[in-house]
């Protein structure tokens, strides 16, 4: 409320008349603010390393969106243009190079957020060291997409830009930098044409086109001379796709199975491998009279070697005999290995009417701190600050193809992997190229139970369907379980995370080879080979900069120099 004085005279209209009486002129420079636009602000923000950090981070993690539990998939081929942006505008080639990095850092962070809980500030630690791989890959950016661009140079990032960011790809997928989680390909898991593509080539072919999407996209934005190459470079990518659909060979129909997924559900409390058991042989005998081939529980299914519990053995024999069909169980447990060394191991067995029948496949393939601790001596300390691996569990040596015996008295051939094992693309072909018919992953994500970690760990099995012409089935304790045809399309509904049942699911099988299985990672190899043809250009390029630069001789003169006081 205004105040007044003696006169009964506003103080704020006082205050006004004055200021209006003020003459402008006498006021300070320094008091009246300049007019800013967000074009003065824009490129101050740009030029600072802690908003342009901030902005290589955020662009780095809106990738992750494409993939499950949000799904976006369409959002894969315009994700990576503001990262691209970022990097081709840095002001140096350090600072690209940075500008990658952070991406990495982003990228590796959200897709893999979920670890969060279980490793702590260590998930950073890695995501970290993982971002640095694309690095060279922001400074590539730069190199040919850095100003104003010419033709060549838009050509070559759009076979270039793909092929590095493949390599990075490629370097990660070793098992011990945590596997080929989060490929961008496997993002298009429900997307038809992708799923071809993938036929031919692979998830890497599918990483390939995703990513030539994205340059070309981005040289629309900032390239307006050089768009020809440009929007040829789309064409190319839909040229693949619909020669992929309608040309590639296809795998034939050889009939169904019925496979039955048995999930208990969350189980917790002391005594939980025993209720689990308990729970999973309830849902099993309920399965009995449906035509049943085969019955798969999930991953760490049987706590207890059955060399220690052969009561377990009987009942599991018990029910195969009930429901008419072998049950391939996960015996999570310690045991003596053929070479004498005790260990815990994760064991696919499979059991028959007369109990276990000697087939058995002990997993490969590690998950990184949760199952083991690379380099424990250097990085043991992950046990203190989270839920590593307290003891390395002991790997496998080979694959395995087991014969089950199934209700029509027909054997039926299958290859199982083992919880992130399913993201290999190559363990599947190889199981694909020894003859398996049906392939099948046992996993158990309960762990990570309520984020994005099962959506996206079974989605991974419809690429490796789609690979390999092969259904895959992917088999948990907690959800989500899913079964994919040949073509990686969906088999019935999935069975959530919130879900304790058993389902019988009629699963399509075919004969004959995709051209991934028949000629493997070519893409990969189509990719080193673009970049070395790249680096040796950038050799002789720089090469003939150096000698054709003219040679000037030092100046002599009649006087002495201070260099050289003798002439």
């Amino acid at each position: 409320m205004d105040g007044s004085d003696e006169n009964g005279r506003s103080h704020s209209s006082s205050t006004t008349q004055a200021w209006q009486l003020w003459p402008v002129s006498a006021v300070p420079a320094s008091w009246v603010a300049p007019a800013v636009s967000w074009k003065d602000i824009a490129p101050r923000l740009a030029a600072s390393s802690w908003w342009r950090g901030v902005a290589a981070v955020s662009a780095g993690a809106l990738p992750a969106l494409a993939f499950p539990a949000p799904s976006l998939w369409w959002l894969a081929y315009v994700a990576l243009v503001p990262w691209m942006l970022l990097a081709r505008s840095a002001p140096t080639p350090r600072r690209s190079a940075l500008d990658g990095w952070l991406g990495g850092l982003g990228f590796m962070l959200s897709v893999h957020h979920w670890l969060l809980p279980s490793l702590h500030v260590f998930t950073v630690v890695i995501a970290a060291l993982l971002g640095a791989l694309w690095a060279p890959w922001g400074r590539l950016l730069r190199r040919l997409l850095g100003g104003t661009p010419t033709r060549g140079q838009v050509a070559a990032a759009l076979v270039a830009v793909p092929s590095a960011w493949l390599m990075v790809e490629l370097v990660r997928s070793w098992q011990g930098l945590g596997g080929p989680w989060g490929l961008i390909g496997s993002s298009q898991w429900q997307v038809q044409p992708a799923l071809r593509v993938a036929s031919v080539g692979g998830v890497w072919l599918v990483s390939l086109l995703v990513v030539a999407v994205n340059t070309a996209v981005t040289v629309l934005l900032v390239a307006r001379g050089s768009r020809t190459p440009a929007v040829a470079g789309l064409l190319v990518t839909a040229t693949v796709t619909t020669v992929s659909w309608a040309w590639a060979p296809r795998p034939e129909p050889a009939g169904r199975v019925g496979v039955a997924v048995v999930q208990p559900g969350p189980i917790g409390g002391a005594d939980s491998a025993e209720k689990r058991f308990d729970r999973e042989e309830q849902l099993t005998r309920g399965l009995a009279g449906q035509g049943v081939d085969l019955v798969v529980w999930g991953e760490s299914s049987v706590g207890f070697d059955f060399t220690q519990r052969p009561d377990l053995a009987r009942r599991i024999a018990v029910l195969s005999r009930e429901v008419g069909a072998d049950i391939l169980v996960n015996v999570d447990a310690r045991r003596v290995s053929p070479g004498g060394a005790p260990g815990i191991f994760k064991s696919s067995v499979l059991v028959g009417p007369d109990g276990p029948t000697g087939q058995r496949y002990d997993k490969m393939r590690l998950v990184p701190f949760g199952e083991y601790i690379p380099a424990r001596a250097l990085l043991g300390w992950a046990t203190s600050v989270g839920k590593a691996a307290g003891e390395d569990r002991v790997s496998g040596t080979r694959q395995v193809v087991m014969d089950a015996r199934s209700a029509r008295d027909s054997d039926l051939r299958i290859g199982p992997l083992v919880c992130f094992e399913s993201a290999f693309p190559d363990m599947t072909r190889s199981l694909t190229r020894d003859g398996a018919q049906v392939l099948l992953a046992q996993s158990s994500t309960s762990t990570f139970q309520h984020s994005w970690a099962p959506e996206q760990h079974a989605s991974l099995a419809a690429v490796r369907a789609a690979e390999t012409g092969r259904p895959m089935v992917h088999a948990t304790l907690t959800g989500v379980s899913a079964v994919y045809g040949p073509d990686g399309s969906r088999v019935g509904p999935w069975l959530g995370t919130s879900a304790s049942a058993a389902r019988v699911y009629q699963v399509p099988t075919a004969h004959g080879t995709t051209l991934y299985v028949r000629f493997g990672d070519w893409p990969v190899h189509a990719a080193v080979t673009v970049l070395a043809l790249l680096g040796a250009s950038e050799a002789v390029r720089q090469f003939r900069r150096r000698t054709a630069a003219p040679h000037v001789q030092p100046a002599r003169t009649a006087h002495a120099s201070p260099a050289r006081p003798w002439h």
